[in-house]
């Protein structure tokens, strides 16, 4: 690997052989923090997300944000030349990550007992639907019915209307981000104690949206309440919520504290609420919810959004537009924290995508290689790395091996 720091998990080498998004996800944020990420996909097919849009024309658009800074090579797990090869690649990395149906590795002889035999210090990282145990461990598992499962869709919209899913894959990117911290933990146990053997990662795409459920864990548990559809942080905090502004834009504004409903009774030249014992608590004014919010949206509609803004900003109240990508792209904070950057593609001429973060202020991540063409590097990995010939190469590619 290159003598450069690119981040923070710089000497880190992966083997990622998962698909579509939640466990490549969590590769690409190792990878955005310079761990080095070799992707392996299936001959002359590549991985399923090339075949996802949206795209232009015949170029999948997800692809190049969610494939950066990694290395591709074709590789069939199933093919006994292609295990050979696999397995050789196994010695020399830190971590595997694959998201196949509970298993599937073990059925084609790669389960982490063979793995290890190879790699004893590997880690391994899978993700699937349901996890790796329970009764429904081996059904398919996708992120939106993992998200119906895990709880959350059931709260979406109104009470009287059918719940809704996420309009994006929601539940892939945060299984993603766990994995990923998951990952790097697991790596600084290993490395910072000196272990000699490496572990298991595994989840379910449904834990990651369950683990951020704690108040509906607690209000059943010790109430006996199941919580219903509704908007905004009904039943958390009071007022908040989606407010329209007299030239017709939307906000969302919240005032959960005590001290932050007085910031804004004061921004409202309202302070006759704080005199209100009905809103003196949070507690309070989840009780009298509606009349708080009724004052709070008349307010908000006799402004423009500007005029709110800058009103609530000076006391310092939680408010924001509700943007769309358009208003992204032209926001200054945006453009000012880089949160776009601009990368060249091989046959669009340069595509926008996210920029690293977090940010690290001594081994910054970069985005140091845009999303690679199916099979790019195996050239690099197979006869630089493990030694092959070029013919040896052109054998396995015409047996379908790579």
């Amino acid at each position: 690997m290159e003598n450069v720091v690119y981040g923070p998990l710089t000497g880190i080498r992966i083997l990622d052989i998962s698909t579509m998004i939640a466990a490549p996800y969590a590769a690409t944020l190792l990878a955005d923090l310079g761990a080095e990420v070799i992707k392996v996909e299936l001959p002359g097919q590549g991985d399923t997300l090339r075949h996802v849009g949206p795209w232009k024309g015949d170029e999948p658009l997800r692809w190049p944000g969610l494939s950066r800074n990694k290395k591709s090579i074709t590789l069939n797990l199933q093919s006994p030349k292609g295990k050979l090869l696999f397995m050789k690649l196994v010695q020399t990395v830190d971590l595997v990550i694959e998201n196949f149906r509970p298993g599937t590795l073990e059925r084609w002889g790669l389960g982490y007992d063979v793995l290890k035999e190879v790699n004893p210090r590997l880690l391994l990282a899978r993700v699937s639907g349901f996890g790796q145990t329970g009764p429904y461990h081996e059904k398919a598992g996708f992120g939106t019915p993992g998200t119906a499962f895990s709880g959350y869709t059931y709260l979406q919209r109104y009470r009287d209307r059918p719940p809704v899913s996420p309009s994006f894959s929601l539940l892939d990117y945060m299984t993603g981000v766990y994995i990923a911290f998951a990952s790097a933990s697991a790596l600084y146990y290993r490395d910072v104690h000196d272990q000699t053997e490496g572990q298991i990662i595994e989840m379910g795409l449904y834990e990651s949206l369950f683990r951020m459920m704690e108040f509906l864990i607690a209000e059943y548990d010790q109430l006996g309440k199941v919580r219903e559809r509704s908007p905004n942080l009904s039943g958390h905090s009071s007022p908040g919520g989606t407010y329209e502004t007299k030239d017709g834009k939307w906000m969302v504004l919240v005032a959960s504290t005590d001290a932050t409903f007085e910031r804004l009774a004061r921004a409202m030249d309202r302070t006759d609420l704080l005199l209100d014992s009905r809103f003196h608590t949070n507690a309070e004014r989840l009780k009298h919810d509606a009349e708080l919010d009724h004052i709070v949206r008349m307010w908000i509609h006799e402004h423009t959004q500007q005029e709110v803004l800058k009103k609530l900003d000076v006391y310092a109240v939680p408010i924001s537009p509700i943007y769309s990508i358009e208003d992204i792209f032209n926001d200054p904070h945006y453009q000012a924290r880089e949160n776009i950057v601009e990368i060249e593609h091989p046959r669009l001429g340069s595509i926008k995508i996210p920029n690293v973060v977090p940010r690290f202020s001594k081994t910054p991540g970069t985005i140091r290689r845009r999303a690679p063409e199916l099979g790019e590097h195996n050239q690099e990995i197979f006869c630089e790395q493990l030694g092959l010939s070029s013919e040896d190469l052109k054998e396995l590619q015409q047996e379908g091996v790579i």
